[in-house]
């Protein structure tokens, strides 16, 4: 399955969330439950998976974590804030540099619509 196709799946899944919970909880509750949606529909999902900083020849585990990677190639970044910025996008942008993924979106529940709360990330480099 590619990106796009499974972006579709996760933000349907992400609206089906949104409709039953709305706005107003915490980020870890809104992660578990889209999680159990992307699971409960067969795809394969990990929760907190972290990624290793490569630099030169250092390898260093910096403790960054993804909220959700979804069948190894779909970056996840859930919030629960008043309004995304710069700063949201950077963390989604750096994930997929140290993944290798192409395709990351981050979800704002806190968005009175779920429509306006979705973000899609592009990373110009494609891991071979």
């Amino acid at each position: 399955m590619d990106e796009n196709t499974l972006s579709g799946k996760v933000i349907g899944a992400a609206i089906r969330v949104h409709s039953e919970l709305g706005p107003g909880l915490l980020e870890s509750s809104y992660q578990k439950c889209l999680f159990y949606e992307l699971t409960d529909c067969g795809l394969y999902v990990e929760k907190e998976k972290g990624l290793p900083l490569n630099y030169r020849e250092v390898h260093l585990e910096c403790g960054y974590r993804v909220d959700l990677l979804v069948e190894n190639k779909l970056i996840i970044e859930v919030k629960a804030v008043e309004k995304t910025n710069d700063v949201h996008l950077a963390q989604v942008f750096t994930y997929l540099k140290l993944s290798g993924c192409y395709l990351g979106l981050l979800l704002n529940l806190h968005s009175a619509r779920m429509k306006d709360g979705i973000r899609r990330v592009i990373n110009g480099y494609r891991n071979p």
